[in-house]
């Protein structure tokens, strides 16, 4: 996929850019948002509110960066500014999950134990401080670069290594009990 240029951001209609902007990114984006909150509905309004942040603040990007980069900077501040917010801690969502489908290929049994694996996973990435649970998304799930990840966590590569090697650490603690 073609990565998006200042030019053609800046030369284009904003309503035009921001389409191909949620085209592009906006399963990832939703993504990155549940990895922070745990909920599919919290994760949708913070998908929302990014996607207004960032036409709001189109003329800003320089290219100094990735766009993908910039656009991930936006959601993560988003993310955690959210969960340092009012609402966040006095307000209870209700609980939800995003279902796994499984082919009719696949067998049952195969099935149901992986997506008990997977769900005992992903409950320990939760439960991980952000600093963590962070690094290891962006790092695992959409294949950063440790470089990027400073970049986008605004921290060192070394720091970066670091949360990686310490979340790694605290998962196989969490999941060997």
């Amino acid at each position: 996929m073609k990565e998006l240029t200042v030019e053609w951001i800046h030369v284009q209609d904003k309503e035009l850019v921001i389409d191909e902007i949620m085209d592009r990114y906006g399963q990832e984006i939703l993504q990155l948002a549940y990895s922070y909150v745990n909920s599919v509905a919290v994760a949708e309004d913070l998908t929302q509110e990014i996607f207004i942040k960032c036409y709001k603040n189109l003329y800003k990007y320089s290219g100094r960066s990735k766009f993908r980069t910039w656009l991930w900077q936006i959601a993560i501040n988003h993310c955690k500014d959210f969960l340092k917010s009012w609402y966040n801690k006095n307000i209870i969502p209700a609980t939800d999950y995003f279902p796994n489908h499984i082919s009719e290929k696949e067998n049952i049994e195969e099935a149901v134990i992986q997506n008990e694996e997977d769900h005992e996973l992903m409950s320990a990435i939760m439960k991980l401080p952000t600093k963590y649970k962070e690094v290891i998304y962006l790092f695992y799930y959409e294949e950063l670069l440790i470089k990027d990840i400073a970049l986008v966590t605004k921290t060192g590569t070394n720091t970066v290594k670091t949360r990686l090697r310490r979340a790694k650490s605290l998962l196989k603690e969490m999941l060997e009990e």
